[in-house]
C-alpha cells in the first residue's frame, strides 16, 4: 500500500490548488491508508484528516436524500463483478453550510482470484456551476415553451379579430354600393358602422405592430429626460374631445419638479392607453385623476384613477396577458383593440419599471406604473477651477436635490450632454475653442425637437452678445460676478 501512496502523491500534486477536483483512494479495510488530496478542503471546507476521521468519511457530507444514489451504485459494483467503474452526481453540505453539486467517477480494483474489491479510487468534480446553469436552462426552456404556446394562442385570437370585422365592412359597403333606395339617415348609420369598425381595426393593427417591434427589438427604447407633468399633459391632449363628449373632467395633480428618464413616444403611448381606457369605462359626468410622486429611490410612480365601472375579479387575471386578449365595450359602447394594456406592460418592462392595478366593480380602477427617475443634474461649463468650486457650493447648498457636473469647454460639454441628460446647463460665454453662443447653437441643433434650459454667465457681456443669445431663445444672461441668491433664483425661475 505504500507504493499506492507514492503513486497517489503524483495525483495529489496534480489537484493541489484546485477547488474543482479532488482524488480519493480507499484500500478496503485499511483506514490508515484512506488518502484524500488536499484540494478537498477548497471543495468542502474540511481538511483531509477531518474527513478521514468521520464515520462515513467523505460520504458523511452527502445530502440524506441523495445517499441512496451512492448506495445503489456501490451495490452495482459489489454484485456485478464484471463492472469496475460507475459515475453519479449528488449534493453535499460544505462546512460553511452552502450546497455543492459533485460528480464522482468511482473505479475499483479487484482481487484477481475471487474478484473481490480491494481498493476504490474516486475522482470527484465540483459541478455546482454546471448544475446551476442546467437548472437555469431548464427554466428558460420551460419559459420559452410557455411563451411559444401563449403566442400561438395569441396569433389564433388575433387572426380571428382581424378577420371578423370585415363582415361588417363588406356587408354595409355592399348595401351602399348596390341599394339605391336607402335613406340618407340609413347611409349615415351604415357609414358610421364602417368608420367605427375601421377605426377599431386600425387601433388593433397599430398596437399589434408596436408590440411586435418591441418584442423583436425593432423599436429601440431611447430614454431622455422628461418632465412628468409636461409629458402627461402632451400625451392625453388627443383625448380632450372624447372626455368633453362624455362630460368627464380629467384632473392632473403632478408636482412641477418631477422628471423621468424615458422614451418620449413610448411613455406617451402608455399614458394615452391608460387614460383612454379610463375615459372609455367611466360614465358621463364622473372624474379621472392622474397623479405622480416618488415611489422609491430612483423610481417615479404615475397613477391613473377613474370612477368607472371597475373590473370583476374574474376578469382581472386576464389583463396584460397576450394569450387572453380581453376587451369589453365602454360605457357608451366604445370598442378597443384589447391589446392596449399588453402594450403598456411591454413598454414599462422595457423601461425597467412595473405596472399593477386595483379595481372593484362599481367603484372604478386605479392603474400604477413606475419609471426610472431622471437625476436633477446641472452641467456647469466653466474653465476656471475656483469659479467652478464656488458655483458648485452655492448650488448644492441651496438646492440639495441637484448634482453638479463639470465641463472645461464647449466641446467637452457637447460630449457629456447626451450621456448626462442634464436638467440645466450653466455656461460661461468666454471659453477656449468654442464660446457660449457656439455651444448653444450646437446643442440646439442636436436637440431640434426640444429646448434645454441654459443660463449664460460672463464677465464680457455687451448688448450685441446679449441680443444674439436672446435670438437663440436664451433670456437668462447675466454678468460676473453674480450674486449667490441671484444665481439660485435664476435656476429656480428657469426650471420651475
Amino acid at each position: 500500500m505504500r507504493k499506492k501512496k507514492t503513486d497517489f502523491s503524483n495525483l495529489i500534486d496534480f489537484t493541489d490548488g484546485s477547488g474543482d477536483i479532488c482524488l480519493i483512494v480507499h484500500p478496503a479495510g485499511k483506514i490508515s491508508d484512506y488518502l484524500i488530496s488536499p484540494s478537498v478542503e477548497k471543495m468542502t471546507g474540511y481538511k483531509p484528516e477531518e474527513i478521514a476521521s468521520r464515520p462515513e468519511h467523505f460520504y458523511s457530507l452527502v445530502f440524506e436524500e441523495d445517499f441512496s444514489i451512492i448506495k445503489e451504485n456501490w451495490l452495482t459494483l459489489q454484485n456485478d463483478k464484471k463492472i469496475n467503474s460507475v459515475n453519479f452526481s449528488y449534493r453535499i453540505t460544505t462546512r460553511s453550510g452552502t450546497v455543492s453539486w459533485l460528480h464522482e467517477f468511482l473505479t475499483v480494483e479487484r482481487d484477481p482470484v475471487f474478484s473481490e474489491i480491494t481498493e476504490q479510487k474516486s475522482i470527484i468534480l465540483n459541478v455546482t456551476k454546471l448544475k446551476n446553469n442546467e437548472s437555469e436552462l431548464i427554466k428558460s426552456v420551460a419559459s420559452l415553451r410557455e411563451l411559444n404556446t401563449a403566442k400561438d394562442k395569441f396569433i389564433s385570437i388575433i387572426s380571428h379579430d382581424l378577420r371578423s370585422p370585415f363582415t361588417t365592412l363588406l356587408g354595409f359597403s355592399e348595401i351602399l354600393l348596390h341599394e339605391s333606395d336607402i335613406s340618407e339617415d340609413e347611409k349615415v348609420e351604415y357609414l358610421q358602422y364602417i368608420y367605427d369598425s375601421s377605426k377599431s381595426q386600425l387601433d388593433l393593427i397599430n398596437c399589434l405592430l408596436d408590440w411586435s417591434r418591441l418584442q423583436t427589438g425593432r423599436i429601440k427604447v431611447e430614454p431622455v429626460r422628461l418632465n412628468v407633468k409636461s409629458v402627461v399633459s402632451t400625451a392625453i391632449t388627443p383625448l380632450t374631445a372624447e372626455a368633453v363628449r362624455k362630460n368627464i373632467d380629467v384632473r392632473i395633480d403632478i408636482p412641477q419638479d418631477l422628471y423621468i428618464n424615458a422614451d418620449e413616444r413610448l411613455i406617451g403611448q402608455t399614458l394615452l392607453n391608460l387614460t383612454s381606457n379610463a375615459i372609455k369605462f367611466t360614465p358621463e359626468g364622473k372624474e379621472i385623476y392622474i397623479s405622480s410622486g416618488r415611489f422609491k429611490e430612483g423610481m417615479i410612480e404615475i397613477i391613473v384613477r377613474d370612477e368607472g365601472v371597475g373590473i370583476s375579479e374574474e376578469n382581472q387575471p386576464k389583463l396584460f396577458k397576450i394569450d387572453q386578449k380581453f376587451s369589453l365595450p365602454g360605457t357608451n359602447g366604445e370598442r378597443g383593440s384589447g391589446l392596449g394594456l399588453t402594450l403598456v406592460k411591454e413598454i414599462i418592462d422595457k423601461h425597467g419599471g412595473q405596472v399593477w392595478f386595483y379595481s372593484r366593480i362599481g367603484e372604478g380602477s386605479e392603474f400604477h406604473i413606475t419609471v426610472p427617475e431622471a437625476r436633477n443634474l446641472i452641467l456647469l461649463v466653466e474653465d476656471d477651477q475656483g469659479t467652478r468650486a464656488l458655483y458648485k457650493k452655492i448650488i448644492e447648498t441651496a438646492l440639495p436635490n441637484f448634482e453638479v457636473k463639470f465641463a472645461d469647454n464647449g466641446y467637452e460639454a457637447i460630449g457629456l450632454y447626451r450621456s448626462l441628460l442634464p436638467t440645466l446647463i450653466i455656461t460661461d460665454h468666454d471659453m477656449p475653442l468654442m464660446n457660449g453662443i457656439q455651444l448653444v447653437e450646437a446643442i440646439q441643433k442636436k436637440e431640434s425637437n426640444k429646448s434645454i434650459p441654459i443660463i449664460v454667465i460672463s464677465g464680457k457681456l455687451d448688448e450685441e452678445i446679449t441680443r444674439k443669445y436672446l435670438k437663440l431663445g436664451i433670456d437668462k444672461v447675466v454678468s460676473k460676478p453674480v450674486d449667490n441668491e441671484l444665481l439660485v433664483q435664476l435656476i429656480r425661475d428657469t426650471l420651475y
